[in-house]
Order: structure tokens, then sequence, then C-alpha cells
């Protein structure tokens, strides 16, 4: 399998792309949309302003992964290697991405949009949605201790299902954790 390391790639395309092993590699521009990414692995690796909707990632190696201003629908992350899988979306569209039953600790979502996210059963201890919007998100029995919430938006988190200790909220996102009990904020 080819090993890139200390590369950027420019406007690639999908049809371009060749499987292998991107050690500190920076893609920008680049549309890998619909692209079957498996027997790849990525590990501080940076990707600026790109379109990975609907990527496959079955068995993907994703390590300490930088993604700014990025397109990424409907991507399943919850089918990739899970083993030191670490994030960080900086303005990115997630739009129905599946994040079930991962440990992302710490996992940053910057000023990101979230729409109808499955982050079930996730471990996103520590990790940050500030200034996100997370309207349709489904957080049930997530571990969401610690992680923060401020100046995000449309959030619905029970706070009975899910762990939320120590998390960050702010007054406006009170109707996101109340919601459930009928309780009107104004």
């Amino acid at each position: 399998m080819p090993f890139f390391s200390d590369q950027t790639f420019q406007n690639l395309q999908a049809s371009d792309f060749q499987p292998g092993e991107y050690d500190s590699c920076t893609f920008t521009g680049c549309n890998l949309s619909n692209l079957n990414l498996h027997g790849s692995s990525f590990e501080n690796c940076t990707f600026k302003n790109c379109d990975l909707s609907n990527a496959k990632v079955s068995g993907v190696s994703l390590q300490m992964v930088r993604f700014e201003h990025c397109k990424i629908l409907g991507v399943h992350f919850n089918s990739a290697n899970p083993f030191l899988l670490e994030f960080h979306f900086d303005g990115c569209q997630l739009d129905y991405c599946n994040f079930f039953n991962l440990k992302l600790k710490k996992s940053v979502f910057k000023a990101c949009r979230l729409l109808e996210v499955d982050f079930s059963q996730a471990d996103l201890g520590g990790a940050s949605f500030v200034g996100s919007d997370l309207s349709g998100t489904v957080f049930d029995r997530s571990q969401l201790e610690k992680a923060d919430f401020r100046e995000a938006l449309h959030y619905r988190i029970d706070p009975e299902t899910n762990k939320i200790k120590g998390a960050r909220f702010d007054l406006e996102g009170l109707p996101g954790l109340l919601g459930k009990w009928g309780i009107k904020i104004d």
C-alpha cells in the first residue's frame, strides 16, 4: 500500500484518489464525495474546503484528523476503525452523519451544522459543540459529561437518558434540556 507523508493534495477528484496511508497530509478543495475510502488510513491529516459527502469509511483509520469548512453529508463514521479515532471539525456541514456508539472524548464540533446527526450511545465526554446547530440531532444514552454546548442551537437533550454532569450550557439552551417536561421559558 502506498505511503504519503507531509504532502498537499489540491483539487483532487474522487477518480484521482489513490488508497493508501496518509500521514500529516493536507487536502484542499478536494471533491471526494461518494468515494469508498476502504483500505486507507489518515493520521494527523487536515481536510480544508473539501466535499466528502456520502464517502464510505468502513474500516478506515482516522487518527487526529481535522476538517475545516468541509461538506460531509451522510457519512457513517460509526463504521470507521474505532482505534484512536479523533476528530476536530471547524465550520463543517455534517448533516445526516452517524457517530453511533463511538468513543469521541474531547472531539471538537465548532460552529458546525449537524442536522439529524446520530450520537446515540456515543462517548462525548469533554467534547465541544460551541456555536453549532444541532437541529434534530439525537443524543440517546450518550456520555456528555463536561461537554461544552455554549452558543449551540436547537439541541434537545434528555437529562434522564444522557449523562450530562459538568456539561456547560447557556441560559438560552435551557429549552433544549427542559422541553421533555413541557416547561416554557420566556
